[in-house]
């Protein structure tokens, strides 16, 4: 069985909803109310208290069914028995009541009471579900609310079968034991007098029983209505109903008599529709259950003519009476043919004239005219309920005035009426009352006046009754007839005016005066009567002080009556032929001038004009023209005093009849109907060019005269006082809503107190706008007058809502009063600066009294009319925005927990709502939503954390949210999103509700508890929707796009909710890691197994094992599901109104109104939504085109036109639709884009910080880049939705990038290979083509900008990154060829394998490539030469690439032959940083330079010579050396940084322009090794040496560098113009240069340094940067060598052994290097061979015995090589051993390359020394047959060589002993060459 909250919600949802309910609705509807058929039959209806089950529950131990045995202590023990006592309730019963209160609540922590009440609270909460459940399904049947017949007959059955199993006795008796004084009903005396309700509110329980009552009442109404009544039930109602009257009397209890009024209506409508429904089915073919039993008939009438003692009793059993009379003279006929006919006429008949004569004696219409139709209970009364009433009175009137005995009964009754009243009175003699009855004091209404009045009453609220009642219109007829009496004269106009009240009433109702269907009554008798008036008022005498003729009594009512059906004609006609019905109204103008006409005959005559002002603009300019005319002045002086004084000579004007008149007989019709008129006709002013001026003298007769004084007036009516104060307010709003403040307005604030009384300006003078801000911001009469009504206080004005007639006057004047508040709110500031300190902001002036602060939030309570709580609501936002100190200010005024409850109230009564509001501005659920969304970061605390219930007395951010334990928005919000309900009603709701924790997740102070409260247990908030609204499929654009749209941004905010948790999560917090590994599983298509309290995520589509790990198997997960759902082709939003509109000049004019900027902001056609999407204000559009129109085309006024502008009318129709679809359309669009943004969001954080935790994250990255390459590259993809779709993929690719060279996961064991942890986990080579042709048909789009072409382009780049190495690159092959030896024991390496894959991917990706060459080329030349700089500089970068694959120089030629490089040339020669080179504009071409620059030396390097060649052809040399960057005149200066801003740019220059051209140039001297030694006038050498010339100071000043202090740049440089000079500078004959010297001064430098220290002073401390220093010194020490070589070898250069001092002396300017510097060289060098080829050995031995090392071992070399910042302690030793092991690789790859760099260093030196031992003898020779070159002036001597030789040795030694298997090279050549020259040295050292 359901609970009743479930059938309650399967009910309304299915019945209440605005679209008829779907099959799998009515299935669920019908299986509901069949599992609870028992709940209905034994309505509210509970086991009561059992001994056995109180010995139970005092036993502290209870089993309740389905569940294991519950524990209580003493208190639960207590709350239980109190329940029981207090609710009649059985004792189990009340403990399973605490535990729904505890599940529901949360109880831990409350007091007994409290949860007492709650658990109370929570039982009345179902019993009420229940009841409205049954309430809602009467309805369904009852009224026609457009479901399906066959739905219909369904419920019908069922609630048939209910009632007749007893439920309509049970309704009867429910209504009379529920007001009984004991548990079970009111409670007890001993009872608990309240209950906490469903929002925490603290409610009384009787007023609970009694709204329950009132339902069951409404459901007993309803019932009869599906089954007709028996007579028991017959009699237990009327009997109830006697009762429940007569209590009426007795109750002094306000709320029990307001409820017992409610049921006694109920009760007397029951039986009405009783009697009228059982005889109407009686003629229609069915037999009459109630008077089928003659003997019921005999003893009910016998009851009911009964005569009862109480008054109230008699006059309701009096309403039963006629009831009963009706259904006696309906069933008179089928009893006259059932019956003995002698018998039963007689007796029927009898009883008929009796009732009748009863019915007429009481006077029944009157009383149910003054104590049912015309109370506010019945008014306030459910409209549907009131509708069938009206319907059952309707049909109840029509058969009594349809029946011959009724008629004659009533023609009867009219006679009498002609006879006894009186004859005309004058107006003098009779005192006017509210109600305009013309009733005698002395004597009760007539019964056929208030017959009439009866009629007029019942069709008054429902029109469309009358049509069709051609009985009606026949007893319209009889009472028109032969009136000699203006009281039945008055009766039957009024009549008249309540029949036209609808189209065809009043037209019926003109035709019917306008013929003269009667003697005496017609247009002709009203307008002849003024007329007659008018002539006799001015052939009066008009002296002063001259007594005007009286007005007769009968004439003014008659009148007034005359102008009601005048009104209510004009009112309700036909708005096309109402404008011929009255061409003369100027009758109606001249009696308002006369003071002696009736002040209420004035107030009907301008009540009549005002119905006329929107008949058509001509009489509306009439109207002004009669009023000027003939109406009352409104002189307003321009000297009133402070007091309000009049002026000396009395004038008779409106004030003066106001005050002199209207106020003595505290009557103010005429005042009201003078306002509502002026208010009529200046809200058609079109024109609001003077802003108010000519209104002015009314502004201020209004405010000083009617408006200020009006709470010291005295009223004989409240209503005409609230009708007064409506006017008032309706005519302030109306200024405030129509003018706006211009600029200057700011100046026109003087301080009147400086000046004089004679040049003080007039009040005339002042706009009413400025005059009314002015009042507001001061605090003066309009705002006090206006607080003053407002702070009644919202429950005072709820009650007099209810219980007083003038409540709907009040409440407009509440609901006007607050948005006058909000318009003064919305222009205060605009004007507060500059009017300070005179006037203050709204916001101040009611922060002095913090209860008008108060009064005014409060209102939010109030739910009777919508408007006033989104008005409070909206003041609530303004000042929370204005007032730091809001939240404070309410909890001083201890009223922020009521505004907390009324909040949360007020947003789950909208959640509850089954009508969608069309006007997102207008749902007070979404104001709320708004509210709190705009508040989240205000200064705290603010009201969002007043809402929520975050704990303001201590920080917000360590708040415990407990939203089962406090009634908040933030529980209805939680409940909202829970459920999801009504998706079609709800969707901004739920929405904004996603957006609000959003957005409190990203808050600072909020986040923590927001983020620790959803990620808790109870609510699994963050995974929960994936599946229902994450991936279900998006509603049709043509059914719903509103829930499109909406559903997109819910999607968005969740997606974007779940990203801040996986990005944010506290990985301390267990609730937070498993609610983060839940999100994961979700999304990438893991299971989610809960064990405990664990979480253990499966693979269920990406298990790659060894069995299919070569087939990709690319499962749909959810990520990908989301994507699918955005991936649609955006709707259309583009503004071709052409296509629309045919005629061009209307489109050109809709187009100029569309594009103008002035049309934008406030008062233009645009407007920001809620979601902040630019969109068109529909109304502004349509009131801009009718103004353009008007202005181009003046002649449309004119109604000759009517084609054109009927073509108007169509054509602005046509933009309005358009304009719709327009915004919809945007909306959508931008909801795509938002959904796909919060996808990104969750895939990048997802892919950044959380994939590493699952396995195959290799394989989920490569299907969210697929599906993001392919949905960029297709056609539906917008070129927003493609950009962000770039950035996912290429953080993916990166990320893949990353994750080749990560440690694996998931490995069974410990023991693991090199090749498996330092070869990269890369794709399969065909997923690697997929994504580069899916990438190159996204570049390719038709729809595309360089900007994402950007992105594309690093995404290529990212690509051939990935695509380049399968290796970890900073491990040297030779490094793991050593390593793979050994493991794979000779077998076919795997490297050959990798090799070979390479090599096919590369051509794969060449071919891809070069099928859509063209296409990509033209787009990269084309960015590279014509976009932006960083578009030029990734494109260059892009073709870099691409020459990397090009394996048939086809790039290259194409670049030729497109021109392109020589481009690149031109624009390297023309480059100039115009701004000093410190602007990011020139950083940028700095960037697009050495992009260049680096295509050009990727051409060289990739094509070898032939690429050189083909630059050097095109004289690349010549456009680089014409560069002036290049020469930078001293620029290269090294420049403290500490003193200088700009060195970082310098730095920049240096690494951008500089280094680069050193490369190309130094790349274009590989061409000098094919030329031959002597051939001096070779083209390239001689270019390179221009080159070097031409740049003189830039390469000696790089050689003039103290190598020791130089960065990695700058040796880089120092190596490149080493390498440059060493292959060009032998082939200058001089050296005038002195580049020599430099060459040599290094040599002497680097040759004599030691080997143990480090020569760069910036690596003395880093080991990493130590074998990094070693490495470069010896990289430039070989430059140099090979530089020597090339002299001794080539140029016969001969060294001297040692440096003689006395030539050095002599020749300062060249110091040539010696022998004995190439020794100190030779033995650096050894010393470090030896160390690198010992330490290499020691790793690779580390290496090969990883898995044997321990912990400690691990992290010994792990510390040995820096780098701890690796490794966490929590990290296992698989982790640690794969750090170490890529560490010593790393290490002895270094070593290796050091090795190999020092080998042929060593020979080169080894070679030049060998020459000269070779030579030594030849230097010295007399024949001087050996040419060398020699600086110096002495041979060497015999003890030199022999010192040379004896240094050598040792050395030489040393090198014999190297060992291949620890060197990793072959050294037989090496050895042979040490051999040799060791020899010779021997030879010489023994000579």
């Amino acid at each position: 069985m359901v609970s009743p909250k479930q059938l309650l919600s399967a009910i309304e949802s299915s019945l209440l909803g605005p679209s008829p309910p779907s099959p799998a609705q009515r299935v669920e509807l019908l299986l509901a109310i069949r599992s609870s058929l028992s709940s209905f039959q034994s309505l509210l209806s509970y086991p009561p208290p059992k001994p056995s089950d109180r010995a139970q529950v005092q036993s502290k131990e209870v089993r309740l069914p389905d569940s294991p045995p519950i524990s209580l202590d003493d208190q639960d023990v207590q709350i239980a028995l109190k329940l029981s006592d207090d609710l009649h309730l059985n004792e189990i019963d009340c403990v399973h009541l605490l535990v729904s209160a505890n599940q529901e609540w949360g109880l831990m922590g409350r007091e007994p009471v409290e949860i007492l009440r709650l658990a109370t609270g929570l039982w009345y909460s179902e019993r009420r579900d229940l009841i409205m459940a049954l309430y809602t399904l009467l309805r369904a049947v009852v009224l026609d609310q457009g479901l399906g017949a066959d739905l219909v007959a369904d419920i019908q059955k069922y609630l048939e079968d209910l009632i007749k199993a007893g439920l309509r006795q049970r309704l009867i008796s429910l209504i009379k034991e529920l007001n009984r004084e004991e548990p079970a009903g009111l409670g007890g005396p001993l009872s608990e007098r309240y209950v906490l309700d469903s929002r925490g509110a603290l409610v009384e329980r009787r007023a609970v029983v009694c709204r329950e009552r009132l339902i069951l009442g409404h459901c007993l109404v309803l019932s009869v209505l599906v089954v007709r009544t028996s007579t028991k039930d017959v009699k237990d109602a009327f009997s109830v109903l006697k009762d429940s009257a007569a209590e009426l009397s007795e109750s002094n209890d306000t709320l029990k008599h307001q409820a017992c009024l409610f049921i006694t209506y109920s009760l007397l409508f029951s039986l009405v529709i009783a009697f009228i429904s059982d005889a109407l089915s009686a003629l229609s073919g069915k037999s009459s259950i109630l008077s089928h039993d003659a003997s019921f008939r005999k003893e009910f009438h016998e009851t009911v003519m009964t005569v009862v003692n109480d008054p109230n009793a008699e006059g309701f059993v009096g309403g039963v009476r006629l009831a009963w009379v009706v259904h006696l003279m309906l069933i008179h006929d089928e009893i006259g043919l059932s019956e003995a006919v002698s018998t039963a006429s007689s007796n029927e008949l009898g009883y008929i004239k009796l009732c009748l004569e009863s019915v007429f004696a009481n006077n029944v219409f009157h009383f149910m005219l003054n104590k049912v139709l015309r109370t506010p209970a019945y008014q306030n009364d459910d409209e549907d309920m009131v509708y069938m009433y009206n319907a059952y009175l309707h049909k109840l009137i029509t058969c009594f005035l349809s029946h011959p005995v009724a008629r004659d009964k009533v023609k009867e009754s009219k006679e009498k009426a002609m006879i006894t009243l009186n004859t005309y009175r004058t107006a003098a003699d009779f005192v006017h009352d509210s109600s305009l009855q013309g009733e005698q004091a002395s004597e009760g209404p007539l019964p056929f006046v208030s017959l009439l009045e009866f009629v007029s009453e019942i069709y008054q609220k429902e029109p469309e009754l009358l049509s069709g009642n051609d009985v009606l219109w026949t007893f319209v007829n009889f009472a028109g007839e032969d009136h000699t009496n203006f009281q039945t004269l008055v009766a039957f106009l009024n009549m008249l005016s309540t029949l036209a009240s609808s189209q065809e009433g009043a037209s019926k109702v003109y035709e019917l005066l306008h013929s003269k269907a009667f003697r005496s009554i017609g247009w002709s008798t009203l307008f002849d009567c003024l007329s007659i008036y008018d002539e006799k008022f001015k052939q009066s005498p008009q002296t002063a002080g001259a007594i005007l003729p009286e007005f007769q009594e009968g004439d003014a009512k008659a009148l007034v009556a005359y102008l009601n059906v005048l009104q209510k004609v004009v009112q309700n006609g036909n708005p096309i032929e109402r404008k011929n019905w009255f061409p003369d109204i100027e009758p109606l103008f001249k009696l308002l001038s006369y003071e002696n006409v009736p002040p209420y005959l004035k107030g009907a005559l301008r009540n009549t004009i005002a119905t006329f002002v929107r008949v058509s603009p001509v009489l509306k300019d009439t109207i002004w023209t009669y009023l000027e005319q003939y109406d009352l002045p409104v002189v307003v002086g321009s000297h009133i005093g402070i007091g309000g004084q009049p002026m000396a000579a009395q004038v008779y004007d409106m004030q003066f009849e106001l005050n002199e008149i209207e106020a003595r007989r505290e009557q103010y019709p005429s005042i009201i109907s003078f306002l509502n008129l002026l208010n009529a006709l200046i809200a058609e002013e079109k024109d609001v060019s003077d802003r108010g001026r000519r209104f002015v003298g009314i502004f201020r007769f209004v405010y000083d005269h009617v408006f200020g004084p009006f709470p010291q007036r005295a009223y004989a009516d409240p209503s005409e006082k609230w009708q007064l104060v409506v006017a008032c307010l309706q005519h302030f709003h109306m200024i405030l809503s129509t003018y706006d403040i211009q600029g200057e307005d700011i100046d026109s604030v003087v301080d009147r107190s400086q000046l004089s009384a004679v040049t003080q300006p007039s009040s005339l003078q002042m706009l009413p706008v400025l005059e009314l801000l002015k009042d507001f911001m001061s605090g003066k009469t309009v705002f006090r007058n206006i607080m003053n009504i407002l702070l009644q206080g919202v429950n005072s004005i709820i009650t007099e809502r209810n219980s007083q007639v003038y409540g709907p006057l009040l409440e407009k004047a509440v609901q006007l009063s607050l948005e006058i508040i909000i318009l003064v709110l919305e222009k205060d500031t605009t004007l507060a600066d500059f009017w300070r300190p005179l006037y203050q902001p709204l916001d101040v002036i009611l922060s002095q009294d913090h209860n008008q602060i108060v009064a005014l939030l409060e209102y939010v309570r109030y739910d009777f009319q919508p408007q006033i709580q989104q008005c409070s609501i909206k003041i609530m936002s303004i000042l929370s925005s204005r007032m730091v100190g809001l939240v404070q200010l309410l909890l001083k005024s201890n009223a922020a927990n009521s505004l907390v409850e009324d909040y949360a109230a007020c947003l789950e009564l909208r959640s509850q709502e089954y009508q969608v509001i069309e006007n997102s501005g207008d749902d007070p659920g979404i104001l709320i939503m708004q509210l709190l969304i705009d508040n989240v970061c205000r200064p705290t605390p603010n009201i969002t954390h007043l809402l929520l219930k975050f704990d303001l007395d201590t920080s917000i951010e360590r708040t415990l949210l407990q939203p089962k334990f406090h009634y908040s928005c933030l529980k209805v919000i939680l409940e909202i999103l829970e459920n999801l309900s009504k998706p079609d009603i709800n969707a901004l709701l739920h929405e904004f509700g996603f957006q609000l924790l959003y957005e409190l997740c990203l808050d600072p102070l909020t986040c923590g508890p927001t983020m620790d409260l959803l990620s808790n247990k109870k609510y699994h908030f963050f995974v929960k929707h994936l599946d229902t609204i994450g991936v279900t499929p998006l509603p049709k654009r043509n059914n719903n796009q509103a829930l499109r749209i909406s559903s997109l941004h819910q999607r968005a905010w969740l997606l974007k909710l779940l990203a801040i948790e996986l990005h944010a999560a506290f990985a301390s917090s267990p609730h937070h890691r498993e609610a983060c590994q839940s999100i994961l599983a979700h999304l990438f298509g893991l299971d989610v197994v809960e064990m405990g309290t664990e979480i253990i995520s499966q693979s269920s589509n990406l298990q790659n094992s060894k069995e299919n790990s070569a087939i990709r198997t690319i499962s749909k997960t959810k990520v990908l599901e989301l994507l699918e759902i955005v991936q649609f082709r955006s709707p259309d939003t583009t503004m071709k109104l052409s296509q629309i509109i045919s005629n061009m000049k209307y489109d050109l004019l809709a187009e100029d109104i569309l594009a103008n900027p002035t049309t934008s902001g406030k008062g233009g056609i645009y407007y920001y939504s809620e979601r902040g999407d630019r969109l068109i204000d529909l109304a502004s559009l349509r009131d801009k085109l009718w103004q353009k129109f008007n202005s181009v085309y003046p002649q449309l006024s004119n109604f000759a036109s009517e084609a054109e502008l009927n073509e108007v009318r169509e054509t602005i129709q046509q933009l309005l639709r358009w304009g719709w679809k327009y915004n919809k359309n945007l909306e959508e669009q931008a909801a795509q884009l938002h959904m796909l943004t919060g996808w990104s969001h969750i895939v990048e954080v997802s892919v950044s910080r959380r994939i590493s935790s699952l396995e195959n994250r290799s394989e989920i990255l490569y299907q969210i880049l697929d599906a993001s390459l392919s949905s960029s590259a297709s056609p539906d993809c917008s070129l927003k939705m493609a950009f962000i779709l770039s950035q996912v993929a290429l953080t993916c690719m990166a990320k893949l990038r990353d994750d080749r060279f990560l440690c694996p996961g998931g490995f069974s064991s410990d023991i693991t290979t090199c090749l498996d942890i330092i070869m990269v986990k890369q794709l399969s080579n065909g997923a690697c083509h997929s994504m580069l042709f899916k990438l190159i048909l996204a570049i390719l789009r038709n729809e595309s900008s360089e900007a994402l072409r950007r992105r594309q382009y690093a995404l290529l780049l990212s690509y051939f990154q990935y695509c380049q190495q399968m290796l970890a690159p900073n491990v040297p092959t030779t490094v793991l060829q050593q390593l793979l030896l050994d493991e794979h024991d000779g077998e076919e390496l795997d490297l050959q394998k990798i090799d070979k894959e390479q090599a096919e991917l590369a051509r794969a990706n060449f071919s891809i490539l070069r099928k859509e060459a063209q296409a990509i080329l033209d787009l990269l030349i084309k960015d590279a030469t014509q976009g932006s700089e960083p578009g030029k500089t990734i494109s260059l970068y892009v073709l870099d690439a691409v020459i990397c694959i090009d394996h048939e120089r086809y790039f290259l030629s194409q670049l030729q032959s497109r021109g392109f490089l020589r481009s690149c040339l031109m624009g390297i020669s023309n480059f100039s940083c115009q701004s000093g080179g410190h602007s990011l504009d020139s950083l940028q071409r700095a960037c697009t330079l050495e992009a260049e620059l680096a295509l050009l030396l990727r051409i060289s390097h990739k094509y070898g010579k032939s690429g050189a060649q083909v630059l050097f052809s095109m004289g690349a040399l010549e456009h680089i050396a014409s560069c002036r960057e290049v020469n930078l005149q001293g620029s290269l200066r090294r420049v403290d940084k500490n003193l200088r801003r700009d060195v970082a740019v310098d730095i920049d220059k240096q690494r951008m322009i500089v280094t680069p051209m050193l490369r190309l140039v130094f790349s274009l001297t590989s061409l000098i090794d094919t030329s031959e030694f002597f051939e001096v006038k070779n083209k390239i050498v001689r270019e390179v040496i221009d080159f070097v010339k031409g740049h003189k100071l830039l390469f000696d000043q790089v050689l003039r560098e103290d190598v020791s202090g130089a960065d990695e740049l700058m040796m880089e440089q120092i190596s490149l113009v080493v390498g440059i000079l060493s292959k060009v500078w032998p082939y200058e004959e001089s050296d005038e240069y002195g580049f020599v010297q430099g060459l040599f001064s290094m040599m002497h430098i680097l040759f004599s340094h030691d080997s143990e220290t480090p020569i760069f002073s910036y690596s003395a401390r880093s080991p990493k940067n130590l074998r990094k220093s070693e490495l470069n010194t010896f990289r430039l020490c070989f430059s140099l060598s090979s530089y020597l070589y090339f002299l001794v070898m080539k140029k016969s250069l001969r060294l001297q052994a040692s440096d003689d001092p006395s030539d050095y002396r002599s020749s300062p300017v060249l110091q040539q290097p010696t022998l004995n510097l190439l020794c100190s060289l030779l033995n650096a060098v050894t010393n470090s061979l030896e160390r690198a080829a010992e330490e290499k050995s020691l790793l690779l031995n580390k290496i090969r015995d990883i898995n044997e090392l321990s912990r400690q071992e691990v992290d010994e070399v792990i510390n040995m090589c820096v780098r701890q910042d690796l490794v966490s302690a929590s990290d296992d030793i698989q982790k640690r051993r794969y750090t170490a092991m890529v560490e010593m690789c790393q290490v002895a790859g270094n070593r290796d390359q050091l090795i190999s760099l020092l080998l042929p260093l060593v020979e080169h030196v080894l070679n030049v020394i060998l020459i000269h031992l070779q030579d030594s003898s030849g230097v010295s020779d007399s024949n001087g047959s050996l040419k060398t070159i020699t600086y110096g002036t002495k041979p060497d001597s015999g003890q030199e060589i022999s010192s040379l030789c004896g240094k050598l040795i040792p050395l030489l030694e040393r090198l014999e002993l190297l060992s291949e298997n620890k060197v990793g090279h072959n050294l037989k050549v090496f050895r042979r060459l040490v051999t040799s020259l060791k020899e010779m040295a021997i030879q010489k050292l023994a000579l």
